[in-house]
C-alpha cells in the first residue's frame, strides 16, 4: 500500500515505522508544517491527528476517493456528518476509538458480560480509564466506546465524566506519567465485585492494528469498524 499519514507524532512515527515492516510505503505526510498532500500516488489515508484536523483529513481523502481509516478522537459530534458524505461518495471509511486488536476483543468481551449483568440490580458499574498525561481529551474515546456498549444493553442511560449515579454510567479519567493506556470495567454490590481489565504495554499494538486495518480497507465501499475486521459481529 501506498500510505498517506495525517499527524505525525508518536502515533504516526510508529504507524510509518511498522507500515514500513510490512512492507508498506508511506508517500505523503500531512502535520503542522507539512499542510498539503500529493495524493496522486496515495492508495489509503491513515488518520492519527488531532479533533480539529480529523474531519477535514477523512473528507479530504473521500474527495479525493481514497480509504480512510481514522483513530483521532475528540470529533465525534461529525460522525453521521462523515458517514453521510462516505456514503455520497460511495467511498470507504473506517472509524476505531481504538485499534488494538486486543482492546476490540475486550469490547466484545464488554458487550457480552454486559448482557450477563443486566438482570442483576443489586450490582452498580463503572468505568477506569488510564492515560499519559499529554493525553488532551477526557475521557477517552476506547472508555466511551465501553460506556455506549454498556448503556446500548443495561439500565444506564447516559455517562457522566468523574461522576455518575442511577442511570447515568460514571467514567472515572485519570492522566499518570506515560501509561500508554489502562481501561477496567467493574461491577459492584454489597457481596463482591466483578472486573475486566485491559492494559496496553505499549503503543505497538495500537500501531499494528490501525495498519491490519488499512490493509483490510482497501478494495471496499461502505463504512466500516474494527468489528468488521475482526469479524466480531
Amino acid at each position: 500500500m501506498n500510505i498517506a499519514l495525517f499527524g505525525y507524532g508518536k502515533m504516526g512515527r510508529l504507524i510509518e515505522k511498522i507500515a514500513l515492516e510490512r512492507q508498506h510505503k508511506v508517500v505523503a505526510i500531512k502535520d503542522i508544517d507539512r499542510p498539503k498532500v500529493d495524493y496522486q500516488e496515495v492508495e489509503i489515508g491513515i488518520d492519527f491527528s488531532s479533533p480539529e484536523a480529523a474531519v477535514d483529513n477523512i473528507l479530504e481523502c473521500l474527495d479525493h476517493g481514497i480509504p480512510i481509516i481514522s483513530g483521532t478522537t475528540g470529533w465525534l459530534e461529525r460522525f453521521d456528518e462523515v458517514v453521510e458524505i462516505c456514503n455520497q461518495k460511495k467511498g470507504a471509511f473506517l472509524y476505531a476509538s481504538n485499534f488494538s486488536l486486543g482492546v476490540n476483543i475486550f469490547f466484545a468481551l464488554n458487550s457480552k458480560l454486559t448482557e450477563l449483568m443486566e438482570p442483576m440490580t443489586e450490582y452498580k458499574a463503572e468505568i477506569e480509564e488510564i492515560h499519559h498525561i499529554h493525553k488532551v481529551d477526557a475521557p477517552s474515546g476506547t472508555a466511551i466506546t465501553l460506556a455506549e456498549d454498556i448503556i446500548a444493553n443495561s439500565i444506564y442511560q447516559d455517562w457522566q465524566l468523574n461522576q455518575g449515579s442511577g442511570t447515568t454510567l460514571p467514567i472515572h479519567s485519570k492522566r499518570i506519567g506515560e501509561t500508554p493506556g489502562t481501561h477496567t470495567i467493574s461491577y459492584s454490590s454489597p457481596i463482591d465485585d466483578i472486573e475486566i481489565k485491559h492494559t496496553a504495554h505499549s503503543r505497538n499494538g495500537f500501531a499494528l492494528g490501525a495498519v491490519v486495518a488499512a490493509e483490510w480497507l482497501q478494495g471496499k465501499t461502505g463504512v466500516f469498524s474494527m468489528k468488521d475486521v475482526l469479524n466480531l459481529g
